[in-house]
């Protein structure tokens, strides 16, 4: 249990060793954390739990810092498993205590768990009066869950904010101005353009709503990861600046091959591009970590996609990716398709489809080429990169 404000202690998991998360879907390359927030005054409040597979560790070590019987009420900011997997445990222990979520919030605990508890529903502006401080609750419809809220202690001002403004970072230590700014900065960029990024829109309207709250705020604890204590804000200006179709105005090139041709077709076009003196990365589909090539596109203003065409259709790899920037609805991106062939040559209209399909505008008609690409068509693909670069 470690104190990080006035009456407020961090009760969460470190999990140094999880490298993947939402089943094998997000990369978590330095692990991640699960925040549990204990508020003790003359109410004491906990405020979400830890993951399942943690829930005897979780509970044991409450138990060895307060008497669970203490426990007068128990905030459910998100129902995700990874926040409230330990609840159902928990509630074996002191099945009465109220517990506060939001509307979806309460239909969802009932669907995880099938259980009678004493759930109770709250909205924006909602609170609950502790004694010295008090909870005040903010819907965050769809950040990026129907149930997702945040809870601000006002007397402390604290927000603990959920998800948002979260990373899959452990450390050894707690706050953001003690560890290194570049892998902290690097994770929640990562966190918000693989989890975030769909709901950007709404991210701006949430920011903006709550900024209208004037209330003031001298730390956000979110529920993976550092908390905020130094400058709290800078992660919110952050957001508002991620949430506004952001990109860094370079050029990223991801490729599929099955024997070399249409990466060297890929790297031809990356000099293209180089030479009109824009950044670009040439990576692999196929070898490159999913959830990092995601964090790429969100930074790139330009997207060239291009694969082998196989049966009359695309790579395996290509289709997972495609899926991926369509499901991440990018903004303000433009593309384009390229990829080598046998006989039927399927892949580059194919590539444009789904770029279209995701919102992405097709800047230049794809570029084919039949088995090993000539020195010529080599030639073309680097004037492919150039014209699309001048697009940029």
């Amino acid at each position: 249990m470690i104190q990080i404000k006035d009456n407020i202690y961090w009760v969460g998991k470190k999990d140094w060793e999880i490298r993947k998360f939402h089943g094998e879907e997000f990369s978590t390359h330095r692990g991640s954390t699960y925040n549990s927030y204990l508020i003790k005054d003359k109410k004491t409040a906990l405020v979400d739990t830890v993951w399942t597979p943690f829930h005897r560790e979780f509970i044991d070590n409450l138990e060895k810092n307060i008497d669970l019987k203490s426990i007068d009420l128990i905030v459910i900011n998100h129902t995700e498993q990874d926040h409230c997997g330990s609840l159902p445990y928990l509630m074996e222990k002191i099945p009465d205590t109220p517990i506060y979520c939001s509307k979806n919030g309460a239909m969802l605990i009932k669907r995880h768990f099938h259980k009678e508890w004493n759930v109770n529903i709250v909205k924006t502006g909602d609170s609950i009066d502790l004694g010295d401080n008090k909870l005040v609750f903010v819907e965050m419809t769809m950040l990026h869950w129907p149930d997702s809220m945040a809870t601000y202690v006002a007397g402390a001002n604290v927000l603990l904010s959920n998800d948002a403004f979260g990373q899959h970072y452990a450390s050894p230590y707690m706050f953001n101005d003690e560890v290194d700014q570049c892998e902290l900065y690097q994770e929640a960029q990562k966190y918000y353009a693989n989890i975030l990024t769909p709901f950007s829109k709404l991210v701006k309207a949430k920011i903006k709503e709550i900024s209208a709250l004037s209330l003031p705020i001298e730390m956000i604890a979110p529920s993976h990861g550092i908390i905020w204590r130094d400058n709290p804000l800078q992660i919110v200006e952050k957001y508002d600046q991620w949430a506004s179709d952001y990109h860094e105005g370079k050029v990223i090139v991801i490729y599929d091959s099955m024997w070399g041709a249409t990466k060297k077709m890929a790297l031809a076009i990356a000099r293209g591009v180089e030479r009109k003196g824009l950044g670009v990365k040439a990576l692999s589909m196929g070898k490159y970590d999913k959830s990092d090539l995601m964090t790429e596109i969100f930074k790139s203003r330009g997207v060239i996609v291009g694969c082998s065409t196989v049966n009359n259709g695309i790579q395996g790899d290509a289709a997972a990716v495609l899926e991926l920037i369509k499901c991440l609805k990018f903004k303000n991106k433009i593309g384009a398709a390229f990829g080598s062939y046998g006989w039927s040559g399927e892949s580059v209209k194919i590539i444009e489809a789904r770029l279209k399909e995701a919102g992405i505008e097709i800047a230049l008609e794809g570029i084919r080429a039949q088995y090993t690409p000539s020195p010529d068509e080599i030639k073309s693909c680097e004037a492919f990169g150039e014209a699309f670069a001048e697009k940029i």
